[in-house]
Parts: C-alpha cells; sequence; structure tokens
C-alpha cells in the first residue's frame, strides 16, 4: 500500500502507543525495556519520527512482537479478518537509515506463525540490529531472490547469492550489508 510516509509514521504511532497500553507499559517501562529513550517513544507516538529500522526493531522486540507486526495495522473491530493481501494492500516501508525497502506480503490479522516479508536492499547499505534483548523468540529465514547480501549471525558472517537461504534465531546480533553495486532482493520468513 503506497501510503505517504507521513501517513505511514501516523499509522506506526497508533499502533505503538496501542501496544504499549495493551501491555500496561508506560513511556519510561517501554523507554526501559527496548533502550528507546522516552522522548523518542512518545516522538514516535505523536507521529512526528520517521524512526530507522533499528529503533522500530528495538520497540518491537521490547512489545513481544516482531518487526513486521508493528506495520500488520489494525482491521475495523467487527471485519472479518482477509486471508488474501493483495499486492495493493500490502504495506510498504523505507528505511531513511538505509534506504531498504520491506514490503509486509503475510495477510494481517490472520491468526498464523509465519510472517513473509520481501525486501529490497540498496548496493552497499548497511543495517545492523542488536537482538540480545528480546522477548519474544522468533526465527527467520531470508532467502536472496537476487543478488548478493552478507548476512552477519553474531560473529559468523554469510555471503549470500541468488537461490542461497539462510536460517537463524533473533538471539544476537544481526547484520545486513549489499557489498555489491546493484540492489539485492530477498524474502524474510518469520516465524
Amino acid at each position: 500500500m503506497k501510503e505517504s510516509t507521513e501517513d505511514l509514521n501516523k499509522s506506526l504511532a497508533r499502533r505503538i502507543s496501542e501496544l504499549r497500553a495493551d501491555k500496561g507499559l508506560s513511556l519510561d517501562a517501554l523507554a526501559e525495556r527496548s533502550g528507546v529513550s522516552r522522548s523518542m517513544i512518545s516522538v514516535i507516538e505523536r507521529g512526528e519520527s520517521n524512526p530507522t529500522a533499528v529503533v522500530l526493531d528495538k520497540l518491537a522486540g521490547a512489545l513481544d512482537i516482531t518487526l513486521a507486526s508493528l506495520f500488520a495495522l489494525p482491521t475495523k473491530a467487527k471485519a472479518k479478518p482477509n486471508p488474501v493481501n493483495r499486492r495493493a494492500e500490502q504495506v510498504e516501508w523505507q528505511d531513511p537509515a538505509s534506504g531498504y525497502r520491506r514490503r509486509n506480503l503475510s495477510p494481517a490479522n490472520v491468526e498464523h506463525d509465519i510472517q513473509l516479508v520481501e525486501v529490497n536492499f540498496p548496493a552497499g547499505k548497511r543495517v545492523a540490529f542488536d537482538h540480545h534483548h528480546r522477548y519474544v523468540k522468533v526465527q527467520e529465514q531470508v532467502w536472496i531472490i537476487e543478488g548478493t547480501m552478507e548476512v552477519s549471525v553474531g560473529k559468523t558472517k554469510y555471503r549470500l547469492e541468488a537461490g542461497d537461504c539462510l536460517a537463524f534465531r533473533l538471539e544476537q546480533p544481526i547484520t545486513f550489508y549489499n557489498p555489491t553495486r546493484k540492489t539485492a532482493r530477498y524474502l524474510v520468513a518469520r516465524a
């Protein structure tokens, strides 16, 4: 779904605020759990920030959900969950720090254990996630569709080419790096 950055930030703001309230967490408690400052969370919840993937991942981990779940915007209360997520309705977001684009492929609000995300990762860019303090255990697989990616899981680096698939758990630092001059495209499956 091609929402403007401002609209998507407002949707994320509502989602984070609602999730925090559902968990009974104050701004201070979420800040402590996530390692994101109270003032930054407040700015994000007001929709006045374009947070990076790293910040959103820290918040998601502290809220016991995956990053993809932050983008699973709630449906109307009486609406029946739709098991089909049409391309035109898929939420697409761009990380302001690295420029990578992620598209949530999985239908939102349908009970399932797997989330699929398509990523287009720009040439020469890097993003590093610190997964030491996750409150939810997540297994992930990355399948390279086009291009090359270097994925570091803890201290082990893997060079992945088109067709390669890497499985790991999000319990340690993970770094994604595109060492080439071409955009890489890959699928992330999380369970």
